[in-house]
């Protein structure tokens, strides 16, 4: 009974039209976060998907004692979009967001754009660069600026993948953008 209060995921993650019809409200909240920061939809839901999977209360693996006992998580990543907590509240403080959940797919997307935002201002990275942004996502601005991502073959993969998924989605939402965004326009 407990499990019924949390999202489930969408059943077609490599599909992004098939995500936003199945997912009430999900592309209203994705667009305004778009309008918000100028980040845009495909990158952000692209990142999503690397970092969670949409899984609403995504955790780090734990790690084990003794190859057995459950230890301590890696960080303190959770939600949607994986935000660790300072930088959460980093967020709230900055974008005025006080009661922000990361479990909360609006709040997790406005998230995104916004960190996308920083990565701008911060790391100079253009909006629309989703490798460069997804790298700035994972390594923190001070470790993209030092270049940390340098020498992590595997997170260079990591972000490639989710540069193709990016223009994935793109493409994917050029053909039901128009229908989505007249979708519950009813007028009497």
């Amino acid at each position: 009974m407990l499990t019924g209060c949390a999202s489930a995921p969408p059943r077609h993650l490599d599909n992004i039209c098939h995500i936003f019809d199945e997912k009430n409200g999900w592309y209203d909240d994705a667009r305004n976060a778009e309008k918000k920061w100028g980040s845009p939809i495909s990158v952000m839901m692209a990142i999503m998907h690397q970092e969670s999977r949409f899984q609403s209360k995504a955790k780090p693996p734990r790690t084990k004692i003794l190859w057995v006992i459950p230890g301590p998580r890696k960080s303190s990543a959770y939600g949607y979009s994986q935000a660790k907590d300072a930088t959460w509240n980093w967020y709230k403080d900055k974008a005025g967001r006080w009661g922000a959940d990361r479990d909360e797919f609006d709040d997790a997307i406005d998230f995104i754009g916004w960190y996308n935002t920083q990565s701008r201002k911060l790391s100079g990275i253009k909006l629309n660069d989703a490798y460069r942004l997804y790298l700035a996502y994972h390594e923190g601005h001070g470790g993209y600026n030092r270049g940390s991502y340098g020498s992590k073959g595997w997170l260079k993969q990591v972000a490639k993948k989710v540069s193709a998924r990016a223009a994935t989605y793109q493409r994917q939402l050029k053909g039901c953008q128009k229908r989505l965004e007249s979708d519950g326009w009813w007028f009497f």
